[in-house]
């Protein structure tokens, strides 16, 4: 079996809409992650949680990202598609979301060391678990620390529009690409003011401050799968590890390392 095909089977063929109890975990099982899923919804909320490596998820607006020890919440209905890095050991969490009050949007959540352990616990019990019984009273414990799980501010905004999803697409297959606006703008056959515009209409961010949100999740995901810092900062374009370094603190507050080392 490829590694396309288990993904497939552990998690596409998976239906969690069967199931009546109020959450059930779901442990992903491949050895090489690497595959995006192609886009699909659920009548039950999920959270995406990496215990190591990372995951990306895309929805209709945005880009969302989980460094390990992280969760990304998707509500019910919402289209989206996930791809994880070689090295993650991902957790599935479907949640009824008539029995707890999460956010009605996409987000990314800290995942504190007794969600963990409540959340892979859940994965291993049988799926059809009874009420009022020992699993589903820990269930209640895992829904009520996760209402209390820290938001945090990892995600892209993203456009429908072709021109802004083309600069996208470009900055994701080379991140190190350091065309100005005004590169971009000529580019794209446009004044250097009118895509400037269009971007901060479409993504509420200045293109600068878009790109180096951009940077972050690449950083993030990169960081996740091993690469070190001077790998990191190579690939996104960086003159100095110093600089991206810099970037880095002034975007999440801590360095790398130190980001990192918070995790375990």
């Amino acid at each position: 079996m490829t590694n396309h095909t288990a993904l497939s089977c552990s998690v596409l063929d998976f239906n969690p809409d069967q199931f009546e109890q109020p959450a059930i975990a779901l442990k992903i099982n491949v050895q090489d992650n690497n595959v995006e899923q192609p886009v699909h919804q659920h009548e039950k909320g999920q959270l995406l949680i990496a215990m190591t490596g990372g995951v990306v998820c895309k929805v209709t607006d945005a880009v969302w990202i989980a460094p390990p020890q992280h969760a990304i919440w998707i509500p019910s209905q919402m289209f989206h598609s996930n791809r994880a890095t070689d090295n993650a050991q991902l957790y599935f969490l479907f949640i009824d979301e008539n029995v707890i009050d999460l956010p009605k949007k996409c987000c990314t959540l800290a995942i504190s060391p007794l969600l963990r352990e409540l959340i892979q616990y859940l994965a291993k019990q049988d799926q059809r678990y009874e009420c009022n019984t020992p699993i589903s009273r820990l269930v209640n414990v895992l829904l009520e620390q996760l209402t209390i799980a820290p938001i945090q501010a990892l995600s892209l905004p993203m456009s429908e529009h072709p021109k802004i999803r083309y600069i996208a697409d470009e900055l994701t297959q080379d991140p190190s690409n350091r065309f100005t606006l005004r590169q971009w703008a000529t580019f794209l056959a446009m004044t250097e003011r009118t895509l400037a515009r269009l971007i901060k209409h479409e993504t509420g961010l200045t293109f600068g401050r878009w790109r180096q949100q951009l940077h972050i999740l690449i950083a993030l995901n990169q960081l996740s799968t091993g690469l070190n810092v001077q790998q990191v900062a190579g690939n996104l374009g960086y003159d100095s590890v110093t600089a991206f370094i810099t970037m880095f603190k002034k975007s999440l507050g801590c360095t790398p390392t130190q980001y990192f080392a918070k995790l375990h």
